[in-house]
């Protein structure tokens, strides 16, 4: 017994080319949509603590309480630290509650560092917390957050 296989031929134009391409891309962007949550940064906090408690203080996360243009949202931060071999910074890590992809950014110090302090500028989908989280040399972990209102064009949003 032999089975008769039907193959369907699909002319290669540069309409079905483009018409493929564009259906792949809005997969992807539709995909993509999807925003971390709370919880979501929760977790991320609670896998750098390893079992400790974060405490606040320590940080200074210095944001605009307003952003008219999410992207390109202004972010420093610091940590108060000596940063001598026995207690320093070892890195610090930016955390977006709501945006596609909730880490921001990591950095890592060592003592001779000098300063734990960054700046940079982010990239903000919608009005959400941004959380800062800081590991020290002795294992204490401390964390701060700040609500970042971002507008469309200046009129809210």
């Amino acid at each position: 017994m032999s089975e008769t296989k039907q193959y369907v031929s699909i002319e290669m134009t540069r309409r079905n080319v483009l018409a493929g391409g564009a259906a792949a891309f809005m997969g992807l962007t539709l995909s993509g949509l999807a925003s971390a949550t709370p919880s979501d940064v929760a977790d991320l906090v609670a896998n750098i603590a390893a079992g400790q408690t974060p405490q606040s203080g320590k940080i200074v996360l210095d944001m605009p309480q307003i952003a008219e243009n999410g992207n390109t949202v202004p972010l420093s931060v610091s940590v108060e630290s000596p940063m001598t071999d026995t207690d320093y910074v070892k890195s610090l890590h930016v955390f977006a509650e709501d945006n596609p992809t909730p880490e921001v950014a990591s950095f890592h110090f060592t003592p001779m560092s000098g300063l734990a302090e960054v700046s940079t500028r982010m990239r903000m989908a919608k009005t959400q917390n941004i959380v800062a989280v800081a590991q020290m040399s002795d294992g204490s972990v401390f964390t701060e957050s700040v609500q970042v209102k971002v507008t469309i064009g200046g009129c809210g949003g």
